[in-house]
């Protein structure tokens, strides 16, 4: 179905009533051409797989607003990945109305979806950063960075005797690329991280 699932467990402060971890999960659509193909990645062989690896290509920040939240129990049909990964987030996956739109025009059931409360629907919603409140509901922001991932196939060339030049695929290049997500939390003790310092 072109899903592409963010985990996310940040740890809680125990100090302040919270729970050993939160766990987050953030789905969006998976488009052709930002990662490569499976078959690819097994046919390249890594030369020193204990490398800590640099990315060769930073790619831009993308920030999301993530204003859908998915029922874990359906989610299946979306993707068979959502059960393993989201497991610990069951009342925390979100999405966004774009990428559903595009999954129930492919036939995907629109049950599994609810749309979150906007600030147009709460005209005093705030960012959590912003609100006082540890009970009031806000707009949470969490950022995540992936230091490296395949992006893209590297082609090399070579001359065979007769001069003819031909491409072969000889490697893959990676990324980093960054993400920030904005989400409808019902009450601010959601969101700790997301204070101003």
């Amino acid at each position: 179905q072109e899903v592409k699932i963010f985990r996310a467990l940040i740890l809680g402060e125990l100090e302040r009533g919270q729970s050993q971890f939160q766990a987050l999960c953030f789905v969006t659509r998976l488009h052709r051409n930002e990662i490569i193909p499976s078959e690819s990645m097994a046919k390249l062989q890594q030369k020193n797989p204990r490398t800590v690896r640099q990315a060769e290509e930073v790619r831009g920040l993308e920030h999301l607003s993530m204003d859908v939240a998915v029922n874990f129990s359906k989610g299946a049909q979306l993707s068979s990945h959502i059960h393993n990964v989201c497991a610990e987030a069951k009342e925390a996956i979100y999405t966004r109305e774009e990428d559903v739109k595009f999954w129930l025009e492919k036939g995907v059931d629109g049950s599994m979806f609810e749309v979150l409360p906007q600030t147009s629907d709460l005209p005093d919603l705030q960012r959590c950063k912003l609100c006082s409140d540890l009970w009031k509901p806000c707009i949470c922001s969490y950022s995540l960075s992936i230091e490296w991932y395949p992006c893209m196939l590297k082609y090399c060339r070579s001359r065979d005797a007769g001069g003819k030049v031909s491409s072969y695929k000889c490697g893959i290049r990676s990324c980093q690329k960054g993400y920030t997500f904005d989400y409808y939390v019902p009450q601010k003790q959601l969101c700790l991280w997301d204070e101003e310092t």
